[in-house]
């Protein structure tokens, strides 16, 4: 029967044991294949896209539109999420998996092969803006899937260290993104890296759709999806049933995403500060990234693991909070042009501190639901938020101001974002020790459809 716990024979493990493991694992590595296709937009929106896909004579106009169209992936994933969401609910965790990967391994693909603006002139950003529009619809369901999936294998008291992976996952993603780009800024020239280089990281993805297919085809659903199945409890419309009896979790999840814009502050825009305002060089800020990043895969399970003790909310706020201070010292520090202090507080507020709600959010806002409208709560919630702070580089190089300081603005942005994040979150339930079949189920005023 579906859900049953096969017990050990003879020497082997448990079935019901290896099954979580296998999810983790599965959804980890599909994040990394994901997001190292997402994330070399971002890298590439900072260092190169102003030169190449926009008119010249302006750099600062040139820079804040590459950065809108970074920005322009997440109006995408809101949208997406509707349509993923109700995929996952109504036909599967897997099969939204399979179908991110291609959309996002094919449409990353066809950026690298993309003319330039000196080519063929307007048509070079629009054709950017497109692909980049079909990045983000794939994005939208990749999070919310995988996480569906890992919470609904994990085992009782060990939800949020196993949720935790596709985060994991999306931290390493970043590092192999950065780390793709530092042999080529290094052993390249500038003509060379904005001739062609450039396009190496985004052709690549050919073999991130391969891998991923592979991996993503083995995977089993979710027994708590099996058992809805076996038993006709799987609704006709989702979002019918999320919208008429969630609607208070979907808007805290919304708010509550707003701590991504210091993930998208601190990987793009601070990126493009440091090396074109301040003039630091652009290897020494994608190694802080990539410092910040191999941290934050240590500190992520390690702060989901204590959630599983203490409870989702203290650690979620503390890592908000924290990241919302500590985003002033890092800009100081950039400003100071101090590579050392950099590093310091970079690894400090994005590897440690901000990992805090990175690596809780995946259970803490998959609890808030239950599992027939699971996939659609989270994808839309956190997609609406995560647009937000998608824009935020592209808001944040508008609002920069002059001189030393002109970056004081953008910190007030990034510490409001923080604390309305924390807010949020501090209004919603804790639900970490009820059980996977009760939750979300008193915010259910009748049978789902």
């Amino acid at each position: 029967m579906d859900g049953v716990v096969i017990e050990p024979k003879g020497s082997h493990e448990p079935e019901g044991v290896r099954t979580p493991k296998k999810a983790a694992i599965a959804a980890w590595i599909g994040s990394v294949l994901e997001y190292y296709d997402f994330f070399i937009y971002g890298t590439a929106a900072a260092l190169v896209f102003p030169s190449i896909f926009f008119p010249q004579g302006n750099q600062t106009v040139a820079t804040i539109a590459s950065l809108a169209t970074f920005g322009v992936g997440y109006v995408a994933r809101p949208v997406g999420a509707f349509f993923m969401g109700h995929l996952g609910d109504k036909f599967g965790r897997k099969r939204v998996l399979i179908a991110t990967l291609i959309l996002m391994g094919a449409s990353t693909f066809a950026i690298g092969l993309l003319p330039t603006y000196s080519q063929v002139g307007a048509l070079a950003p629009a054709l950017l803006v497109l692909l980049r529009l079909l990045q983000g619809f794939s994005a939208s369901g990749e999070q919310a899937g995988a996480n569906s999936l890992t919470l609904e294998h994990a085992p009782p008291g060990r939800r949020a260290y196993y949720s935790s992976f596709t985060l994991s996952g999306t931290q390493a993603g970043s590092i192999v993104a950065n780390a793709v780009f530092l042999p080529l800024a290094a052993v390249l020239s500038k003509e060379q890296l904005l001739s062609w280089g450039w396009r190496i990281p985004f052709l690549l993805s050919v073999v991130v759709v391969v891998v991923g297919f592979i991996i993503r085809r083995t995977l089993d659903e979710t027994p708590a999806f099996k058992e809805e199945v076996a038993h006709h409890e799987v609704p006709r419309t989702p979002l019918a049933i999320l919208f008429r009896d969630h609607w208070p979790n979907v808007l805290r999840v919304i708010v509550a995403a707003l701590v991504s814009v210091v993930s998208t502050i601190f990987g793009v825009y601070a990126l493009s500060y440091a090396t074109k305002d301040v003039g630091i060089s652009s290897t020494v800020m994608l190694w802080v990234g990539i410092s910040a990043n191999v941290v934050a895969l240590f500190a992520i399970p390690l702060w989901a693991t204590l959630s599983d003790r203490i409870g989702r909310k203290p650690v979620f706020i503390g890592g908000a909070l924290g990241s919302g201070v500590l985003i002033f010292a890092y800009f100081a520090a950039i400003s100071a042009q101090n590579i050392v202090l950099i590093f310091l507080v970079g690894v400090l507020m994005s590897g440690v501190v901000y990992s805090a709600a990175n690596g809780v959010w995946p259970s803490f806002y998959g609890e808030m639901f239950s599992t027939n409208v699971r996939l659609s709560g989270m994808a839309i919630g956190t997609q609406i938020g995560f647009a937000i702070g998608g824009f935020s580089p592209s808001i944040a190089a508008g609002i920069q101001g002059e001189g030393s300081s002109g970056w004081v603005p953008v910190a007030v942005l990034v510490a409001v974002a923080c604390l309305l994040s924390a807010i949020s979150a501090a209004t919603a339930r804790d639900n970490y020790k009820v059980h996977l079949n009760d939750l979300g189920r008193k915010a259910e005023v009748q049978p789902a459809v």
